[in-house]
């Protein structure tokens, strides 16, 4: 049986969304707005691809932090100069420390890889590049081209065309249990990367693996 195509998220699962905490402080903004932003950046997603009208990642991210800095005059004095330095180390984020290890693990085991993400391309491609690993993966896509943001079937759908693939064929590997949950529902196999430690939400499909390290994946698989 040939081994699935393991399809990466990337915001969280590989980026290192921690580093940004610095940057916020150094706006005046208080560390604790990162959760709410990223929370925020995705309702806001969510919500427009419900409407059937999904707009870019980068321009959903951008309106959120707006409006949760300008909550804040008494300690950042310029919104938009602050929301930029924010969103431009977005874009150079450093990878989790177990990414390049997993990555050349996976490939050394023999699998397809790919990432799928809700942010743009770019910024996945600048991600891998600048951890080395760029080679690793065959394939960087973006729900930009599927007109719709995961968790919605759209999104899983244009990664199954682009690697020629479906089903249990596929196997997504996410920290995220809404993704997760979505990729299960399209049939895929997943792995939750679990870096915080929280229970399972039960109102979700459980995932077909459990890892703490991408590294892990192919024994998991077996």
């Amino acid at each position: 049986m040939p081994l699935p195509t393991v399809v990466l998220d990337v915001n969280e699962t590989l980026s290192d969304l921690g580093a940004l905490a610095p940057v916020l402080r150094e706006v005046g903004a208080p560390e604790s707005l990162l959760g709410t932003w990223f929370a925020g950046t995705l309702r806001d997603g969510f919500a427009l691809t419900l409407q059937g009208e999904p707009a870019a990642f980068a321009d959903v991210a951008r309106a959120v932090l707006v409006g949760l800095l300008a909550q804040h005059p008494d300690r950042v004095d310029d919104v938009d100069a602050a929301a930029d330095a924010v969103l431009d180390a977005f874009r150079t984020l450093p990878v989790h420390p177990d990414v390049p290890d997993g990555l050349r693990a996976l490939a050394d085991a023999g699998f397809p890889v790919v990432t799928l993400s809700n942010g743009a391309t770019s910024v996945a491609e600048a991600l891998l590049e600048q951890a080395g690993v760029r080679d690793r993966v065959s394939q960087v896509l973006s729900v930009e081209d599927a007109g719709a943001w995961k968790p919605a079937r759209a999104a899983y759908s244009h990664a199954e065309a682009a690697t020629g693939r479906s089903g249990a064929d596929l196997l997504l590997v996410a920290v995220h249990p809404w993704d997760l949950d979505g990729a299960s529902r399209a049939g895929w196999r997943t792995a939750h990367l679990d870096r915080t430690g929280a229970p399972w939400p039960p109102v979700f499909r459980r995932p077909t693996h459990h890892l703490t390290a991408l590294a892990d994946l192919p024994t998991a698989v077996g």
